[in-house]
């Protein structure tokens, strides 16, 4: 559940600053007429993204046994790639509000209604199928409610949008992404691993050795809800299997790709800060 959360409290956060800059802009450009475009792009995303959960679902129920294994394994990785890709190109970025900003003076410019409309359906889609693929991959690694989690997300990223553009609360917003964005890589790492979990399952994949080690021994009071706290049923285990997809039996292989993900995103992270720093530098010379 908590995973499923910060999943759609970040997505949903995201909509709503890009709503909430394009609705400010137009405010403050005495452009309000075109509001109605905004929100019929919203309103659009948000229906496409629910046809495209549906059809996701509907193509998911399609499989078993082998054929359900490679497919747990394809959209666990496709949603670690996603999230890590997501994660680096905000991390990148300089200015958004400004980039926003300049691609909806330009359309308002040329009276292009539907620019407008594209540029806002497309971003509410991208965030909607993200959220889909996300929610779908940490329904793999747990099997607890997420809708629940997803919801709460949801309704506390509309909230905390609406105050931060009506000004009654200030936040550090790369802070919080920076944070969120350490907690996402971490909950990646999971779904790269259970991809690798998955793949080992279909026999694609060998394990290199079954077990590292085994934090799952026998529960004697299993029937009763009780479980060791690093179990994977266990109160502590169960947060981290959420949050980061651990798991208490890991294969060799399994922790190999967890750590070298783990390394290769830290790489990179400190590679876009160290260019974001030459830019500052010569930039101010």
């Amino acid at each position: 559940m908590i995973s499923s959360l910060i999943i759609t409290f970040r997505e949903t956060l995201e909509i709503a600053l890009i709503v909430g800059i394009i609705l400010s802009y137009l405010a403050k450009t005495k452009q309000s007429k075109y509001n109605n475009v905004v929100y019929l792009g919203i309103v659009s995303g948000i229906v496409a993204s629910i046809i495209g959960a549906f059809l996701f679902l509907k193509l998911f129920g399609q499989f078993e046994g082998f054929s359900e294994q490679i497919f747990e394994g394809i959209t666990t990785l496709i949603g670690a790639v996603l999230l890590t890709t997501m994660i680096l190109w905000m991390l990148k970025q300089k200015n958004v509000a400004s980039e926003l900003q300049q691609k909806v003076s330009k359309k308002i410019a040329e009276a292009k209604k539907l620019g407008l409309f594209i540029l806002v359906f497309v971003s509410v889609l991208r965030e909607g199928i993200e959220t889909v693929i996300f929610l779908s991959a940490a329904s793999f690694v747990s099997k607890e409610n997420n809708l629940f989690g997803a919801f709460l997300g949801i309704i506390a990223a509309i909230i905390l949008g609406y105050l931060i553009f009506v000004g009654s609360k200030k936040i550090n917003i790369k802070k919080f992404f920076n944070i969120t964005s350490i907690l996402l890589i971490l909950f990646a790492a999971g779904l790269i691993a259970h991809s690798a979990h998955e793949f080992e399952e279909a026999k694609i994949l060998p394990p290199l050795i079954d077990s590292v080690w085994n934090l799952n021994p026998e529960a004697p009071r299993a029937a009763e809800g009780i479980y060791p706290l690093l179990h994977e049923e266990g109160y502590i285990g169960s947060i981290l299997k959420s949050l980061f997809g651990y798991r208490a039996s890991p294969s060799l292989i399994e922790v190999l790709v967890y750590l070298s993900y783990i390394i290769i995103v830290i790489i990179l992270w400190r590679k876009i800060e160290k260019n974001k720093l030459k830019l500052n530098f010569y930039n101010n010379i």
